[in-house]
């Protein structure tokens, strides 16, 4: 049922990265409980940018709807708590505490426990309370400034890489961190996952490279950034694109002979001077033949081509296909649990749930019949 079958992981629900780092944690077989808050009726849960039964992120989990204005939804709450390994959530510094559900009252009742806390800016720092998304956490880190055509202005990464990698990944990087060093201390702690931090971690290459003196600060003219002829996108006849990166020069040597570019001008692979020259005369090569012709005569070869898939063509690559990297999910075509592994494989996810009490959920954890009648009398459930 998954490598982390038998963990049990309360969610405060949220929107982007913390919901991906519970989703991830499902996926690998984790009991994740999802705490709504009750609304009033007619209100809908999360943002109105997302249709709450078709939100992928919220797969795979249970959901308990408690009102924690009332004390007796509060003690809910933290009872599960109580029996959780690790808590998510992803609100603004200070939410949790005005609930009574900060860290310093969860551990004082669970002191094993791992508090996840998901953030755009951190606990702390002079914009600790302050709002923001992605590509605001991402413009401080140098990541943005660095993505973009030559002379142009930074272009946006779709979400990837501050909500996506360096917050959902490194939340569940870290509470599991603090997970296995739980099982040896015996004791919990807080875990301060911000978006900022983590967008300026998976830039450590190219800060690397810009130590080395092999990164410059203009966008578009790096080795990893398209400023190499040899590592970018490029346009097809059919008006469709394939992606090449043959860096290593055996890998170059391949894709020139394939190609048939015999010019010797193309042998002067890291004459940073003549990329810009070498970059217009290949592309004007590569739209001589459609994206299908070149990948029929390139791709799964060493020359490091692949064609620059739509998400209605994604799923059915034959790589993807052979995989199983996209499943069917309610109806829903979506991207499967990753990674893969050898003896504990998690099950198949669950469709998104809402709307449920979780009465069922609360019975699991421990509540008793009449704790529940008690619950629903109060209103809080």
């Amino acid at each position: 049922m998954g490598p982390l079958h038998g963990i049990k992981i309360v969610e405060f629900a949220a929107l982007g990265p913390a919901p991906m780092g519970a989703m991830i944690l499902a996926d690998l077989g984790a009991e994740v409980v999802r705490i709504e808050r009750k609304l009033p009726p007619g209100a809908r849960p999360g943002s109105e940018l997302f249709d709450p039964a078709l939100d992928i992120l919220n797969r795979s989990r249970r959901v308990v709807t408690l009102d924690l204005k009332k004390p007796e939804g509060l003690a809910a709450a933290r009872q599960l708590i109580a029996g959780a390994d690790i808590l998510i959530e992803g609100f603004r510094p200070g939410v949790m505490e005005r609930l009574g559900l900060g860290p310093d009252a969860c551990l004082g009742t669970n002191p094993r426990l791992v508090f996840g806390r998901m953030t755009g800016w951190g606990q702390s720092g002079p914009l600790a309370n302050a709002a923001g998304h992605d590509i605001n956490y991402l413009s401080l880190s140098g990541a943005l400034h660095a993505i973009g055509e030559p002379g142009g202005k930074p272009v946006v990464p779709l979400n990837l890489v501050a909500d996506c990698g360096g917050g959902a990944m490194l939340l569940v990087v870290g509470v599991l961190a603090a997970l296995l060093e739980a099982r040896t201390s015996g004791q919990g702690q807080v875990v301060d996952a911000a978006m900022t931090d983590g967008s300026a971690l998976l830039m450590t290459m190219m800060y690397t490279l810009k130590a080395m003196g092999e990164w410059t600060q203009q966008r578009g003219s790096n080795l990893l950034d398209g400023g190499a002829h040899f590592y970018d996108t490029y346009r097809c006849a059919d008006g469709k694109y394939i992606s090449i990166g043959p860096i290593e020069p055996q890998f170059y040597a391949l894709f020139l002979d394939k190609t048939g570019l015999a010019d010797p001008d193309f042998s002067q692979q890291w004459d940073r001077a003549r990329w810009p020259e070498l970059k217009v005369r290949l592309a004007a090569h590569l739209a001589t033949r459609s994206r299908n012709e070149w990948c029929a005569l390139l791709e799964g070869t060493d020359a490091c081509v692949a064609p620059v898939l739509d998400m209605d063509e994604a799923p059915e690559h034959p790589h993807n296909r052979a995989r199983g990297t996209f499943i069917e999910v309610g109806g829903v075509v979506q991207p499967a649990p990753a990674p893969r592994f050898s003896r504990s494989a998690p099950a198949q996810p669950r469709p998104p749930l809402t709307g449920a009490t979780g009465e069922d959920v609360l019975a699991d954890w421990g509540f008793s019949p009449d704790a529940l009648d008690a619950l629903r009398k109060a209103g809080a459930i």
